[in-house]
């Protein structure tokens, strides 16, 4: 489905992301995995349109979306939820909702169904305030905002930042389930160990440079993987 070609991106003159390649198959979850300032973020802003490549290509389904504006992006069937949440405090869960659907004109009801039925304690809260939700709420929210774009590829930036683990399980068997439902999903993810157990397929960046690639549970089987990432 996506396929990244030579990315390269720079701040400031400083080389965040050197040239990396790596593909996304349609139906699959994949994550990326490292360090903090490996480049992970940098990547998925790229490909969302966010910040401008330096050198490379970017394919979603063989066309070309290299540089293309945020906007154009999400019209392309790619939504990115992004570290931290973002949701907008002042405004309902269901105003939250409906501005992930912006780029549509037509009937959001189905849609809003789907997501509530992903995550019944929205429906009960569609009136209360974004601001007012717990973090596992609120990761839920900038979830199901996401999916009101009706995306073909949703990227995650560390969705589990800051959640306790119990609510982490329930986030990533949300992700699974909507992966299920035909939504090919890229995954950053400093929970390395979930991260592996859930993704079909894992790269590894280090210092803007993929080192290492292979099946989620094969790569937990590997020993630097254990030393470096999973605490073993």
């Amino acid at each position: 489905m996506l396929k990244i070609d030579e990315l390269k991106v720079s701040y400031g003159g400083i080389e965040a992301v050197k040239g990396i390649s790596f593909e996304v198959p349609e139906g699959k979850i994949v994550t990326l995995i490292g360090a903090n300032g490996a480049g992970k973020s940098t990547t998925l802003r790229a490909i969302a349109g966010l910040v401008k490549p330096a050198a490379g290509r970017i394919h979603l389904q063989a066309e070309d979306i290299t540089g293309l504006s945020p906007d154009r992006i999400v019209s392309k069937g790619i939504t990115l939820v992004p570290e931290g949440r973002h949701v907008f405090p002042d405004l309902t869960v269901l105003e939250n909702l409906k501005i992930g659907a912006y780029l549509r004109h037509d009937d959001l009801e189905e849609d809003l169904k789907w997501v509530y039925d992903l995550f019944p304690r929205l429906k009960e809260r569609s009136w209360q305030a974004a601001g007012t939700l717990s973090g596992g709420e609120q990761q839920m929210l900038a979830v199901g905002r996401a999916l009101m774009s009706r995306p073909k590829l949703m990227m995650m930036d560390e969705p589990s930042l800051g959640l306790a683990p119990i609510v982490v399980r329930g986030i990533f068997d949300i992700i699974k389930e909507i992966n299920r439902q035909g939504v090919t999903i890229l995954l950053i993810e400093q929970n390395a160990n979930m991260a592996l157990q859930t993704a079909d397929l894992a790269y590894v960046m280090e210092t803007g440079q993929i080192t290492l690639s292979g099946p989620g549970r094969e790569l937990m089987k590997n020993e630097a993987i254990k030393k470096a990432y999973l605490g073993k």
